[in-house]
């Protein structure tokens, strides 16, 4: 009998589980719903489109400006705070869309943050009237595109960093202007990280479902949530989920193919010439350190000061939070899902190396789509592949619901983080996989060393550092969480991302505002803790 193979198997069974939310998304397509669908198919359904496709490019355009042109001016010119600047716009990160949300409408609401300023300096007066209000749609695509801008912005300064000299001397030397060099030479070569950059906003915007929801704008994830909610909905919950879909693996395709056509200039470092910065000076200085710190303090500074000055105001919101819990939920949902990620990747990447199987590496290649799918619509095929198998196979076969088990549990949260974030963990090992040579197993097993002793002894020990890159990058996620968290935490078990949302959903964003700092600093130090890795020159 013909030995199985014990990492092809784990390898495997991984990837088939990561598949199953988009498998249950898809064949729950095609069953019947109830009148709500047909009603809202002739009411808001095209509305919810229509938003989805207005934010998306909305954020969109502002993501690609605010990226590339920070990337640009830190990559290639020596202003004032220039290296500051480097590292400090990817701060962004720890202000996730919905408290940036909650931060642009207390701060120009009527009466607001912005009103009591002018009430300070210059006394009364009806200054409501020219204080411009954030709301509505402009309001979610200002608020998505200062959390998001940094994916651009560290692709782009990656590719920037790589762009070799000798092609910018010649474009000057046939007379090309500043302007023109990065339109039409610098801009094209960094295309593909661009459109990367550009892919993952794309995939984070159709996924938001905190910052569209608060400012009451009806999109495929608010209509996802609320058919499941309100209605008590799956079948039409997964049915807009598929439309969903379609946007997200329509975005991931171009993603993937954009990277494919990825080049740099040489591939030769005795050809390479090394790019120096340009010195800045006068005016071109000043606009160049403007630019970038209102970028910086717009996408970071404000609301951090914004969730302080209330948290100070209303300190009594802050006596009545539960930090030690929050913080104790908080990285108990991170240790655990870290824990399981970590095992499991190491597990899937070292049998695909062992393996060397083509149909395992393409299970793979979609299993690792998770991340693209929306928070929602993984906890909402959850719950509906649970109920399926509950009621189709368990009670079926004489034993107790599961479904205690896994909803309002611990394990479900767990479970769908592992989904979601399974690509990062797995990319993130295999990333430092490709870095060992094959030679060093081969050179292992010829000591007498077994898959098993040459995985624990050589294998873990030299990724060590693709694991904390990974650990602190999953962490960072589920710290910011919201959908997932909202629909399947456990009774009473909430984190600083649902009290903030729960307190901002009930009108009262001073009490928000304490949860919300506390995110933005734990985040904070995620971020900073990630910058050696992701902002090297």
């Amino acid at each position: 009998m013909k030995k199985i193979n014990i990492w092809y198997l784990s390898s495997f069974l991984i990837s088939f589980v990561v598949l199953i939310p988009i498998a249950t998304v898809s064949f729950s397509f095609f069953e019947e719903t109830t009148e709500y669908y047909k009603i809202l198919k002739e009411t808001f359904l095209l509305e919810y489109i229509y938003n989805s496709i207005t934010l998306l490019f909305g954020v969109l355009a502002l993501t690609f400006i605010f990226g590339t042109g920070t990337a640009y001016l830190v990559s290639f010119y020596d202003f004032p705070a220039s290296n500051f600047f480097k590292w400090a716009l990817i701060l962004s990160f720890a202000v996730p869309p919905y408290i940036y949300a909650y931060s642009i409408f207390a701060f120009f609401d009527n009466y607001g943050t912005a009103f009591t300023i002018l009430k300070n300096l210059f006394g009364d007066g009806e200054y409501n009237k020219h204080i411009p209000k954030f709301n509505g749609m402009f309001g979610a695509i200002l608020s998505l595109s200062f959390s998001l801008f940094a994916y651009v912005y560290i692709l782009a300064r990656a590719s920037f960093l790589y762009q070799s000299q000798n092609l910018i001397d010649l474009s000057k030397n046939l007379g090309f202007s500043k302007i023109r060099t990065f339109l039409q030479v610098i801009l094209p070569s960094a295309r593909p990280a661009i459109v990367a950059g550009l892919s993952l906003v794309a995939m984070e915007t159709l996924a938001e479902f905190g910052a569209v929801d608060f400012f009451s704008i009806n999109t495929l994830t608010t209509g996802i949530y609320n058919s499941w909610i309100a209605f008590d909905d799956f079948a039409f919950a997964n049915r807009l989920s598929f439309f969903l879909l379609l946007f997200i693996f329509a975005l991931f395709v171009l993603e993937n193919l954009s990277r494919k056509q990825a080049k740099f200039h040489s591939n030769s470092s005795s050809r390479f010439k090394q790019r120096e910065k340009y010195k800045l000076s006068g005016g071109q200085s000043f606009l160049a350190f403007l630019f970038c710190f209102i970028i910086f303090f717009l996408s970071f500074v404000f609301p951090f000061s914004q969730m302080l000055y209330w948290t100070i105001i209303y300190s009594d919101n802050l006596f009545d939070l539960k930090i030690l819990s929050l913080i104790y939920n908080t990285l108990y949902l991170a240790f655990l899902s870290c824990l399981a990620l970590i095992i499991f990747s190491f597990i899937s990447n070292y049998g695909m190396r062992v393996s060397k199987s083509k149909p395992l590496n393409i299970l793979n290649t979609l299993s690792i789509s998770g991340y693209a799918i929306p928070g929602v619509i993984l906890a909402i095929a959850f719950i509906t592949f649970i109920s399926w198998f509950d009621n189709s196979i368990v009670k079926l076969l004489g034993f107790d619901s599961i479904k205690k088990v896994f909803f309002g549990s611990i394990l479900g949260l767990v479970i769908v983080y592992f989904i979601r974030f399974y690509s990062l963990a797995c990319n993130g090992l295999k990333s430092g996989y490709e870095k060992i040579n094959i030679s060093v197993d081969e050179s292992a097993y010829l000591l007498g060393y077994s898959k098993l002793k040459t995985f624990i002894n050589v294998h873990i020990p030299y990724l060590r550092n693709s694991v904390l890159f990974v650990v602190i990058l999953i962490s960072l996620e589920i710290i910011r969480e919201l959908p997932i968290t909202l629909i399947l935490r456990p009774f009473n078990f909430e984190t600083f991302a649902t009290t903030a949302f729960i307190y901002a959903s009930e009108d009262l964003l001073e009490a928000a505002a304490a949860p919300s700092l506390f995110l933005i600093l734990i985040a904070s130090i995620f971020i900073l803790s990630t910058s050696k890795f992701i902002l090297r020159d």
